[in-house]
């Protein structure tokens, strides 16, 4: 724990956590922007093609080769993070999170109230007529899932290049982000629009930026801490950072 984050938390009644894959690379998922990161990895066409709505209509195959080695996670639990997020929810401090990650890490640790901006994974369904699958469907399929009951191909409910944002997701998470007195950004580099233009919408009392490198953001933080976010929320001691 921080010891001036702490204070924040503490002083605030309507806390916000606004996150990326940063959140979830300490649960063992990798994100797409770092040194080791999905980008920067040799595929036959870059990351950002493959996960685009035309390449799920075109190659969809393909698409669903990449999608079930590199989105599907497995194993993967809620860290540190996630569970300080849950309990202060509980305690009633903390009244939404708004994820960019496709996980649902946050809900397996006990969040009830989430804006997953980005969808996720554990959804899917069928382009036709809207019959919902789980995860274990979409892995297990041969080649490209299909509806049971029509045929038509089965989607993950998760937004992709050239794809919209759901607008009541959307719509949800400035509501909650307009209404908090603190934001808490974590484990995201602000890089991705228009999700991180929701940080716009914030007038409260503090920001507070967690992330192991700088961002847009830090210069109109109350509090920057350039470190895991694990670490900065969890229950180990750490240094008081200014």
């Amino acid at each position: 724990m921080v010891p001036k984050l702490e204070r924040l938390i503490e002083q605030s009644g309507n806390i916000v956590f606004f996150g990326g894959a940063g959140v979830s690379t300490e649960s063992g998922i990798p994100d797409f922007r770092s040194v080791d990161g999905l980008y920067h990895q040799k595929f036959d066409y870059p990351p950002e093609v493959m996960l685009s709505h035309s390449f799920f209509v075109t190659h969809t195959e393909e698409f669903f080769r990449f999608y079930r080695e590199k989105l599907i996670v497995h194993g993967a639990r809620p860290n540190a993070a996630h569970i300080r997020l849950a309990k202060l929810e509980q305690q009633g401090k903390l009244k939404a999170v708004v994820t960019q990650n496709i996980d649902g890490l946050h809900q397996a640790a006990g969040s009830k109230r989430v804006f997953e901006l980005h969808g996720s994974i554990l959804r899917n369904f069928c382009t036709r007529c809207g019959k919902f699958y789980d995860v274990d469907f979409v892995e297990n399929a041969p080649g490209v899932p299909r509806c049971t009951e029509c045929g038509a191909v089965v989607k993950p409910d998760v937004v992709l290049y050239e794809e919209g944002l759901d607008p009541d997701t959307m719509e949800g998470a400035v509501r909650a982000i307009a209404a908090a007195d603190l934001l808490i950004v974590g484990g995201t580099s602000l890089a991705v629009y228009p999700a991180a233009g929701l940080l716009q919408y914030f007038n409260g009392r503090n920001l507070v930026v967690i992330n192991k490198q700088p961002t847009p953001a830090d210069r109109h933080a109350s509090l920057v801490l350039n470190m895991p976010i694990g670490r900065a929320l969890g229950p180990d001691p750490v240094a008081e950072q200014e």
